[in-house]
């Protein structure tokens, strides 16, 4: 763990704690380039998920474990409070302990969710804008459509064997309130988020039997849930934005891609042909030549 409070420090490769607002932020640099911040989704999955070495080659990936999320600090109401406006005092917090002025921003799933709220709020701040799969909200619409996603897969994978054992995964998301419950129930479902889980099964073994997640709850601080609804607010982001998703992702998959990419102003879209919501693992070449032309062709 590295202690020295130098910017360069700080940015160097491995694995670095600060404190932002008297809770500490664990973080994970490696890669070289511009500077890259990472965020995961869930929330609460473990940061190695989103683990992304193609990335590392001409980034410098900063992967951040979120507030609550495996050794960063938890707050004070855990469960609970762990709202997109805290997620981002945290991610804005970072920014000024490296002294960095204007970075690009990876959220994944959840994480994408906290990086648009971000680039809404503090467009100072960002140089690029990376929402791999994200939505504009979430709610009853969103459920909706991944109900019919998920029959999708259910049909293109009948008489699996491990079908009946991942849709009970999928069931138990809903009822998980602690980190061993959330967990095994994100190692059952984890087919579902892949595009060809049983024609791959022995390439994600690995990740089915080590990723972890910690439970958190969509509820603010009060109790009240923390709903998201970035329709009204997207046609105004100034950031350039590469939105990504995978052609066979039931949670935030094609269709929402194409929303955000609609609302944001001069937006790119990059969709990923044989990849569910783990696309920076399914077609790592893919993920990686997306956000590399995009890196590229955003001015400095």
């Amino acid at each position: 763990m590295h202690s020295d409070t130098s910017r360069e420090n700080l940015l160097s490769p491995g694995a670095h704690e600060i404190v932002v607002e008297g809770l500490s932020q664990r973080y994970h640099v490696y890669g070289s380039g511009p500077v890259c911040l990472a965020v995961p989704g869930g929330p609460g999955v473990v940061w190695e998920s989103l683990r992304t070495p193609a990335l590392e080659e001409f980034l410098t990936m900063v992967y951040v474990e979120p507030l609550g999320t495996g050794r960063s600090q938890r707050l004070p109401t855990h469960p609970h409070g762990y709202t997109r406006a805290r997620y981002m005092r945290s991610l804005t917090g970072l920014l000024d302990r490296l002294s960095l002025s204007r970075v690009f921003l990876l959220g994944h799933s959840h994480g994408g969710f906290v990086a648009q709220y971000t680039a809404v709020h503090h467009p100072d701040r960002l140089r690029g804008l990376v929402l791999y799969e994200s939505a504009p909200v979430t709610g009853p619409e969103q459920m909706a459509e991944a109900s019919a996603r998920v029959e999708e897969f259910v049909h293109r994978n009948q008489g699996r064997p491990g079908l009946p054992a991942a849709l009970a995964g999928l069931q138990a998301v809903g009822t998980a309130t602690d980190d061993e419950h959330i967990t095994a129930a994100l190692r059952a479902l984890l087919p579902i988020y892949l595009a060809h889980y049983w024609e791959r099964e022995e390439a994600f073994r690995e990740l089915r039997e080590t990723i972890t997640c910690t439970y958190i709850s969509s509820l603010d601080e009060d109790g009240k849930p923390d709903l998201i609804d970035d329709r009204a607010t997207l046609p105004a982001l100034t950031v350039p934005t590469l939105v990504i998703a995978g052609r066979y992702d039931v949670i935030c998959g094609p269709r929402w891609a194409q929303e955000l990419h609609e609302l944001i102003p001069r937006s790119w879209l990059s969709l990923l042909e044989d990849s569910g919501h783990l696309g920076h693992l399914e077609e790592p070449k893919a993920f990686a030549a997306a956000v590399r032309t995009f890196v590229h062709s955003t001015p400095a």
